[in-house]
């Protein structure tokens, strides 16, 4: 027999002095609870501890038992999920209150007792006697007539039971026997939430504690979902659920667009009343674990679902970073990112900002050439005076809204062709137009864009770092024209983070003692959108990136001239099959994203530009002349002339103000996708 047993008498005994051995923190609640016992009635008579499922109430409750049994108090106990709940069956249960002095009352699960709860403060428990102390928990903090009778004021303290510290459940899972090799694993699972961290060690405190990748067992996983979750009342509820734990922050209009067939405002209101639901400035969110559990349980259990749901989300977004203020747009970037980023440290969640976007002011200069100076070297703190110079428009300062002092900045330049003088200044910039030109040139109304710096006085991920993300994606999105995105990394521990981005290995350019990774995406093939739709969720695997030496293009780029030249042949050949099957626009963006039939999707794309002429009363006309000519089998185009009615002279004006609309619409086309 274990030594460490003979000395208890009963299971009971030896269950107490375990459950006491793992007992950590809640420092706090036992200072008020024992001011309380010291002396009720000068304290406070009702305590009422609230938090969400697995916070550790009942395990408070039951060191608060044994606290009063301590100090020589009578103590009740009663469970909310144990027994009658009636007025007549309460008053049975907590008699000995009416006959002991000094007596304790402890409520566990007191979201059971709601149908007695108006009963229980307005005549049950004004009846205790002197010096009698009571204890309710629950997960919903007490309703508003609690707190808004002055008469309870005095009397009742709310209590919220959060997350243990830190150092506390650190504390917890050595307690538990868990090595301390997966302490971070665990805690980045379990925060300082007290059951998942139980369960967790519970399940881990046997491994080897080498292994440091660590993930929750689903057995972990389902035991939590019963436990903190439940039963949900329908499929879509379970619906509007998972989509909380995937997103920042939820909303309404949130759950209107991606559950159109749902009553979003009911489901809403179903989820904010959960217990381990919490308020945020941009809507409410699950508790860490929740979320945690949530997603990860859907992603085992429907990888496919969990995967369009993801997708669906992200066509939310864009549209709404699309259609937005550029304030709105900024919102909803951010919880764009959270989809891509949570968990990789890339992110800073946050809900009150403490800096803010700006404009470069005048008394900036010093402030952000010390930045650069600090967090790169003097040579590129040169480069960034060169740019101040000469397009201080191109910087977004982030200031701390208290100090009004930048905080960080970010340098975007729009670039049409390559400058001389730029190049020669700034060899990061040489090295980018470089790279343009060989893999696929800038056409006639596309530019490059190239994020020089992006610079903060703290480390990233930092809320200037989230700003700043938000910015570079905003401009991908929101950018008409914009054929490469080029981001300048200058810290090497952060070019594999951002390495999806990029459509290569980071180029290698040195300034100074300073290498700086480039990395570089082409928006002439692909919308953002469809790029963002293609990144799989953080719980499935990523697709495989195109090394920098394999660059293979997907779709045809031609210039403007060879575009327009194209066009006007192809409508040209419009009633001969075998001829459009060989136009040069067939490999081309614009007819590739129409459909899988090369024909079918070139004769689709240009009768709707053709047909969108027909739409505005003022370029009618030119929808008739190029319809008459191309789409009619009109043999000549006298003969078009004559059967429209027109002098021949004012049926060629139109027709070349026809092709010439034509190839305008589809050339806006060609390089912003879908978007016209």
């Amino acid at each position: 027999m274990n030594p460490e047993t003979r000395r208890f008498t009963s299971l009971a005994e030896r269950l107490r002095a375990a459950r006491q051995r793992t007992f950590v923190g809640r420092a706090a609640e036992l200072d008020l609870f024992r001011a309380a016992l010291d002396d009720a009635a000068e304290s406070f008579a009702v305590q009422f501890l609230t938090g969400p499922g697995g916070i550790g109430k009942s395990t408070l409750l039951r060191r608060f038992a044994e606290e009063a049994a301590a100090a020589g108090r009578t103590v009740v106990e009663i469970d909310g999920h144990q027994g009658s709940r009636t007025p007549e069956a309460f008053e049975a249960d907590a008699a000995t209150m009416f006959t002991h002095v000094g007596a304790v009352l402890l409520v566990d699960d007191f979201e059971a007792f709601e149908p007695i709860e108006d009963w229980l403060r307005e005549r049950f428990l004004p009846r205790l006697p002197a010096g009698a102390l009571v204890v309710l928990a629950g997960r919903r903090p007490p309703d508003a007539m609690w707190l808004s009778d002055p008469g309870w004021e005095d009397v009742l303290r709310v209590i919220a039971v959060g997350d243990l510290p830190r150092a506390d459940a650190v504390a917890l899972l050595t307690a538990r026997g868990v090595p301390s090799a997966l302490h971070p694993a665990l805690l980045t699972f379990a925060g300082g939430h007290p059951l998942a961290l139980s369960l967790a060690a519970s399940a881990e405190r046997n491994g080897e504690g080498e292994d440091a990748a660590w993930t929750p067992p689903q057995d972990v996983v389902g035991a939590l979902l019963t436990r903190l979750v439940g039963q949900v009342p329908s499929p879509v509820h379970r619906q509007a659920l998972e989509v909380s734990a995937h997103v920042r922050t939820t909303t309404e209009g949130l759950l209107r667009d991606v559950l159109p067939e749902a009553d979003a405002a009911a489901l809403f209101a179903w989820l904010r009343q959960l217990s381990f639901m919490e308020p945020a400035s941009s809507g409410i969110r699950p508790h860490d674990v929740i979320r945690e559990i949530l997603d990860i349980d859907l992603s085992w259990r429907d990888p496919q679902r969990y995967e369009d749901m993801h997708r669906g989300l992200i066509r939310h977004f864009v549209a709404e970073v699309r259609a937005g203020s550029d304030p709105v747009g900024f919102a909803q970037m951010e919880a764009l990112l959270y989809l891509l980023w949570d968990g990789s440290s890339l992110f800073s969640e946050r809900d009150a900002p403490h800096v803010h976007e700006d404009v470069l002011r005048s008394g900036d200069r010093d402030t952000i050439l010390e930045i650069a100076a600090k967090r790169t070297n003097e040579e590129t703190a040169a480069i960034v005076g060169f740019w101040l110079e000469r397009r201080p428009e191109t910087f977004a300062v982030f200031r701390d809204s208290v100090t009004g002092e930048p905080a960080g900045y970010m340098v975007s330049l729009r670039l049409t062709a390559p400058d001389d003088e730029e190049n020669s200044v700034d060899p990061v910039v040489a090295e980018a137009w470089s790279y343009v030109r060989r893999m696929s040139p800038l056409r006639d109304g596309e530019h490059l864009a190239i994020v020089r710096c992006m610079l903060s006085r703290d480390s990233f991920p930092s809320p200037v770092g989230d700003l700043i993300a938000a910015r570079v994606a905003t401009i991908a999105i929101r950018s008409e024209g914009v054929a490469w995105i080029c981001l300048v990394l200058s810290d090497p521990d952060r070019w594999k983070r951002f390495a999806v981005f990029g459509e290569q290995d980071a180029l290698l350019v040195s300034v100074g003692d300073r290498t700086f990774g480039l990395l570089c995406r082409n928006w002439q093939e692909t919308s953002p959108e469809a790029w963002l739709e293609q990144l799989k969720p953080r719980r499935t695997s990523q697709p495989v990136r195109m090394p920098h030496d394999r660059f293979v293009r997907r779709y045809e780029v031609l210039s403007r001239a060879e575009f327009d030249a194209a066009v006007r042949g192809a409508l040209r050949s419009w009633n001969r099959p075998d001829a459009l099957a060989n136009s040069p626009l067939i490999p081309t963006r614009v007819v590739a994203e129409a459909g899988p039939e090369p024909v079918d999707a070139l004769r689709r794309v240009l009768r709707e530009t053709v047909e969108r002429l027909d739409a505005d009363p003022r370029d009618a006309k030119l929808h008739r002349a190029i319809t008459m000519t191309f789409m009619q089998n009109t043999p000549t185009q006298q003969a078009a002339a004559d059967r429209l009615g027109l002098p021949f002279s004012t049926y060629r004006r139109h027709l070349t103000r026809g092709l010439d609309r034509v190839c305008e619409l589809l050339w806006r086309r060609e390089l912003l996708g879908e978007r016209r």
